[in-house]
C-alpha cells in the first residue's frame, strides 16, 4: 500500500517590489499615526485643561458676587446668594449654569445657554451626590451621550445652615474638542493621500531601480553552460548598475573557465589517446609464445603508463595552482632565494649551474611554488639548453623578475607566443607531458605576474622570466600587466605594450623587437621554411 505524500505548504512567493512597498507604507503610516496622534494628544490635554481654568475663573468670579451682595444684605440666605450668581453669570460658549437646592435644581439663568444642565437628571443627582462639605470640586459628567467637564461650588453663609446649596458650572467637552477632532479627522484623510502618494512615486521608482535586477534575473535563466555570450545591459552609475557590471564579470569569468575546462577535457582525451593505442595495438600483436615479444611490449606498455601516470600528475598540479588563494604568502628575501634556488639546481642531472646578478629585495611570494617554477624552468633548460644554466633575479619598477637562462638553440619567435600554453609541447625527442611551462605560467599569474620567454643579447639560447608583483597578489583589470619594461641581464629591454597574456592559453606578449645592437635572428631559407605537413610536428624546443 502506498504512502500517501503530505504536500507541504509553501508560502506564495512576493516580489522585492511589493516587500519594499510595503515596508515604505508602513513606516510611513507609523510615523504618520505617530506624529498625528503625539499633536492630537497634546491638543486634547490643553483643551481640557484650559476648560478646567475657565470653570477656576468663574468659580472666583462667583466668590466676588457672592461677597458683594452679603455685604449689601446682611440678612441674605444661601438661596438668595445663589439666585444671584447664576442671574448674573456671565454667559460663554458651550457653557450651561445650574442651581441645586437640596439635592433638587431650583434655579437656572434668565438667557438662553448653550448647555442645558438640568435636561440630565442624572446629572444633579451624581452632582448633589458627590459635593458634600464646604470645598469646590472639579468633576467629569459622561452619560447618556455626553461628556462634561463641571464645577460644583457649596454656598455657605452661616454655621448650622440648613440648606444644601450648590453653584454648578459646566462645560461640554464634545463641544470643546469638535475643532480639533475635524482637524484630526481632516489630517487622517490628508495621511491617507500622502501614503497613497508615497506608493504611486515608490512603486515608479522601485520599478526603475529594480528593472535591472530583474534583467539579471532574466539573464541568469537564459544562460546556461552551453550559451554564457550574453550580458546584462549596464545603465547608469548607482550600485545597481556596479552590480551589473560585476555580474558581467562573473559571467566573462565563468565563460573563459568553461571554455578552459572544454580545452583541457579535449586536451587531455586527445593526450590519452596516443598511449592507450599504443598499448592496445602492441597487446592485440604480442605473441604471448614469444618472451622476448613478452618483454618488449610490457617495457612499452610500462613507458606508456609512466607517462600517462606523469600527464594527471601535472594535470593535479595544475590545477593546485590556479588563483591567490592556493599560495602560502610569507615575506622573502629574493638575493637569499635565488642562492638556494642556484643550489637546487645544481642536484639536477646534467645541471652546471652559475648565480647571476641578484638585487636585494623583499617580496610576498609563496616559496615552494616559486621554486617549484624555478627548477621546471631549469630542467627545461637541463633538457633542451645543453646544460648550462644560470639564475638571477633583478627590480623593474613594481615588480621583481626571477629570471633562468641557457645556452641552447634559443625559442622561434612564432614559439615564444605559445610556448607556455597547455599541451603545446616541442619534441624532437622530448616525451614530457607538455605542462611543465604551463603549470610555470599558473603560479606566475597565481601570484598576479606573468611568465615570458625572451632572446639574450649576449649570445644563443633564451632567457625565460618570471615578473612577480612586490606588493603581493593581486586582482588588476583585464588587460593590464606589471611594468616590465626594463632590459634584463643578459635579455633585450621589453617595449611599453608588450605585456604577457595571463589567460588558458599563451603567458607571453608577442615578441618584441630586438634592440639594434642584438643581431636579428636570420629568416630560413625557402627549402627549410616549414610546410603545412610540419605544422603538426613536433618541434625540438623549450618544452617539458
Amino acid at each position: 500500500m502506498g504512502r500517501t505524500r503530505t504536500k507541504r505548504w509553501r508560502l506564495p512567493v512576493v516580489s522585492v517590489r511589493t516587500r519594499l512597498l510595503a515596508v515604505i507604507a508602513a513606516a510611513v503610516t507609523v510615523g504618520l499615526v505617530g506624529v498625528g496622534a503625539a499633536v492630537y494628544l497634546s491638543e486634547r490635554a490643553r483643551i481640557i485643561a484650559t476648560t478646567d481654568d475657565l470653570l477656576m475663573n468663574n468659580l472666583e468670579a462667583a466668590q466676588v458676587l457672592v461677597q458683594t451682595y452679603v455685604d449689601e444684605e446682611p440678612t441674605a440666605t444661601a438661596e438668595d446668594a445663589l439666585r444671584v450668581i447664576v442671574q448674573r453669570v456671565s454667559p460663554d460658549d458651550n457653557m450651561g449654569v445650574l442651581g441645586i437646592v437640596d439635592g433638587q435644581a431650583t434655579l437656572v439663568p434668565g438667557v438662553q445657554l448653550d448647555l442645558q444642565l438640568e435636561s440630565q437628571p442624572d446629572f444633579v443627582e451624581q452632582v448633589a451626590a458627590e459635593a458634600n462639605g464646604t470645598d469646590a470640586m472639579l468633576g467629569r459628567y459622561a452619560e447618556n451621550g455626553v461628556a462634561w467637564q463641571y464645577l460644583a461650588a457649596p454656598i455657605v453663609l452661616t454655621e448650622g445652615q440648613q440648606q444644601n446649596v450648590l453653584f454648578v458650572m459646566a462645560y461640554d467637552l464634545e463641544a470643546e474638542l469638535a475643532e480639533i477632532n475635524g482637524s484630526g479627522r481632516t489630517y487622517i484623510v490628508a495621511s491617507a493621500i500622502t501614503i497613497l502618494l508615497v506608493l504611486l512615486v515608490g512603486g515608479i521608482a522601485a520599478g526603475r531601480l529594480l528593472r535591472p535586477l530583474r534583467r539579471m534575473r532574466e539573464t541568469a535563466e537564459r544562460v546556461s553552460g552551453q550559451q554564457m555570450d550574453e550580458r546584462i545591459p549596464v545603465e547608469g552609475r548607482d550600485d545597481v548598475s556596479e552590480l551589473a557590471r560585476t555580474m558581467n564579470d562573473m559571467l566573462d569569468r565563468l565563460d573563459a573557465s568553461l571554455d578552459a575546462q572544454r580545452q583541457l577535457l579535449s586536451d587531455v582525451r586527445h593526450e590519452l589517446r596516443t598511449p592507450i593505442t599504443i598499448v592496445r595495438g602492441h597487446l592485440e600483436l604480442m605473441n604471448p609464445d614469444d618472451p622476448a615479444d613478452v618483454r618488449e611490449t610490457q617495457e612499452l606498455a610500462v613507458d606508456e603508463l609512466d607517462r600517462m601516470n606523469a600527464l594527471v600528475q601535472d594535470l593535479s598540479e595544475s590545477a593546485a595552482v590556479h588563483g591567490p588563494a592556493s599560495l602560502q604568502l610569507q615575506a622573502t628575501d629574493m638575493r637569499e632565494l635565488v642562492a638556494l634556488l642556484v643550489r637546487k639546481a645544481d642536484a639536477i642531472d646534467g645541471a652546471t649551474v652559475e648565480a647571476g646578478p641578484a638585487e636585494n629585495a623583499v617580496v610576498p611570494i609563496d616559496q615552494a611554488r616559486i621554486t617549484q617554477a624555478v627548477l621546471q624552468l631549469a630542467q627545461n633548460g637541463v633538457t633542451h639548453g645543453g646544460g648550462r644554466i644560470v639564475i638571477g633575479c633583478r627590480a623593474a619598477g613594481d615588480v621583481v623578475e626571477l629570471w633562468v637562462r641557457d645556452f641552447g638553440p634559443g625559442v622561434p619567435d612564432d614559439l615564444k607566443v605559445r610556448i607556455f600554453e597547455r599541451f603545446d609541447r616541442g619534441a624532437g625527442g622530448t616525451r614530457g607531458s607538455g605542462l611543465g611551462l604551463n603549470i610555470v605560467h599558473l603560479i606566475a599569474a597565481a601570484h598576479g605576474g606573468s611568465a615570458r620567454v625572451i632572446d639574450p643579447h649576449d649570445g644563443p639560447g633564451a632567457v625565460f622570466v618570471l615578473a612577480l608583483p612586490v606588493n603581493g597578489p593581486g586582482f588588476p583589470e583585464p588587460g593590464s600587466a606589471p611594468d616590465n619594461t626594463g632590459a634584463h641581464p643578459g635579455a633585450p629591454a621589453r617595449p611599453p605594450g608588450a605585456s604577457p597574456v595571463l589567460g588558458s592559453g599563451a603567458a607571453t606578449a608577442p615578441t618584441p623587437p630586438l634592440p639594434p645592437e642584438i643581431p636579428q635572428r636570420p629568416p630560413l631559407p625557402a627549402a627549410q621554411a616549414p610546410t603545412p605537413a610540419d605544422e603538426h610536428e613536433e618541434e625540438p624546443w623549450h618544452r617539458s
